[in-house]
């Protein structure tokens, strides 16, 4: 994976009010620890670090001047509603050194007809060098038939990586694709199940007006 080079700024306002100045510069807090080291409380280049952070475990090459330092994202904490990104936990990590980070699983091809795909795990913890960490992990579900099971043991890992999960966990689970008649009659037993009753539509008003009226003998 190639470096994302971004330019910090050491910062030493804390707090929300000091938050909130700096992300009205267009800037996010961020803090960089490990190693041992204590940890060293930045700011990073808002449009910059929010494009590089669309890279899952971005590897970022972050410039303090006279001091650099590699880093990839572990915690990113964004506003709930606008979705702007609040702060940053970056962790310092040195070449060659393994890594431990959770990887997208990708699913290609289509299998056969009548076959519904369930995605049990959507990434897999993979350890792996921090400066190889991939991207994604690709599994393809072509032609497999219905109780064909996707196992972290039957992924195509990169040269170097290991998993970091049991062997056994299960990632994609093919079943029997229900007919529209069967989720019809599920919604009806579920219905029942809660008690929930519909009412009954009414009689259009031509068959209304053609019943005959009750009489008192």
């Amino acid at each position: 994976m190639a470096e994302i080079k971004l330019s910090a700024e050491q910062r030493t306002e804390f707090g929300k009010g000091a938050a909130r100045r700096i992300r009205r510069d267009d800037k996010i807090p961020a803090v960089l620890y490990g190693h041992g080291t204590d940890p060293i409380h930045v700011t990073l280049p808002g449009h910059d670090t929010m494009l590089a952070l669309k890279t899952p475990n971005a590897l970022l090459a972050i410039d303090l001047g006279s001091d650099n330092h590699l880093a990839i994202p572990k915690q990113v904490q964004r506003d709930p509603l606008k979705g702007f990104i609040e702060h940053v936990d970056l962790l310092i990590v040195k070449r060659g050194e393994k890594v431990t980070v959770d990887v997208a699983i990708t699913v290609v091809g289509e299998p056969e007809a009548g076959v519904l795909l369930v995605t049990e795990n959507a990434t897999v913890a993979l350890e792996v060098e921090a400066t190889h960490i991939p991207s994604e992990i690709e599994v393809s579900v072509e032609g497999l038939q219905v109780g064909a099971q996707v196992l972290a043991s039957d992924l195509d890992l990169p040269r170097g990586a290991a998993l970091a999960v049991e062997e056994d966990l299960l990632i994609l689970n093919l079943t029997h694709a229900p007919t529209a008649a069967e989720v019809e009659a599920e919604l009806e037993d579920a219905e029942a199940e809660a008690g929930i009753e519909h009412d009954q539509p009414e009689a259009p008003a031509e068959e209304q007006a053609a019943e005959p009226e009750s009489t008192e003998s």
